[in-house]
């Protein structure tokens, strides 16, 4: 037997794999963003919804201004902003009769718009307002023609 000096050769595989600490640390990362990213669009989400109440009143005061301008004046508070849509069938119901809207939008929380004339808040003869996010009218968060910029007489 030839004895020779065999050195064994020690291999070292490093496979290309993460650690654990690593996979935790990635993992904290992103959470960290997504978090920062989901706050800034809540915010923008939120403006949107503003806006877009914004939009709804201008467009309901323009077809108030229109229905007055037809029947002589403003729906009454019984009649309600429905009468912008149909016919009203409570007094005084205008001979002149057309609809100014096709449906009556509903805010960005589902809930209806409210009406009242004469105005109690609003620099214009009415009042016309959303119930906010939190569905109770009477509260802060109650957006309407006063606070906004509608058309004004």
């Amino acid at each position: 037997m030839n004895m020779r000096n065999h050195k064994s050769k020690i291999v070292n595989h490093k496979s290309p794999a993460f650690t654990l600490i690593e996979i935790v640390i990635t993992l904290t990362i992103i959470a960290i963003l997504a978090s920062g990213s989901i706050y800034l669009l809540k915010g923008q989400i939120d403006s949107a919804k503003d806006t877009r109440v914004d939009s709804d009143l201008q467009a309901i005061g323009l077809a108030l201004q229109s229905y007055e301008s037809r029947a002589l004046r403003k729906p009454t508070t019984e009649q309600g902003l429905k009468a912008l849509v149909e016919k009203p069938t409570i007094e005084p119901v205008p001979e002149n009769y057309r609809a100014f809207m096709k449906d009556m939008p509903k805010d960005p929380w589902g809930q209806e718009y409210k009406y009242r004339i004469p105005a109690q808040k609003s620099k214009d003869d009415y009042d016309v307002w959303s119930v906010g996010p939190d569905g109770k009218d009477g509260t802060e968060d109650d957006l309407g023609n006063w606070k906004r910029g509608t058309p004004t007489k």
